[in-house]
């Protein structure tokens, strides 16, 4: 089950905000995968990656201002991987989080 059809993909339960920001993702034995966030929520995001990690894997992807953020990798395809986050953003941080991202675009 490491792929899932679109229809799959696009069932979220938050809307995403779209940004482009470079970043990167440790897996639990310490490798690292360069991502690039391309939309966020408070709850998750979709990134384009290096090297895909296996679906149901725990990362860790480094976020501005909040640091590294815990987060589960959901759906492989085509290069991209959607995850989800081990706590919802709260939307106070979520916000000044995401101004940051979005002056770096």
């Amino acid at each position: 089950m490491a792929n899932q059809t679109e229809t799959n993909i696009d069932a979220r339960g938050a809307p995403r905000d779209e940004v482009m920001h470079r970043t990167r993702a440790t897996d639990a034995e310490g490798v690292v995968t360069k991502l690039v966030i391309v939309n966020i929520s408070a709850t998750g995001l979709m990134a384009r990656c290096e090297l895909a990690p296996e679906v149901g894997a725990a990362i860790g992807v480094e976020l501005p201002i909040l640091g590294q953020v815990q987060a589960n990798v959901r759906w492989v395809l085509g290069g991209r991987i959607g995850c989800e986050f081990a706590r919802a953003i709260p939307m106070a941080e979520y916000y000044g989080m995401l101004s940051t991202l979005l002056r770096s675009v």
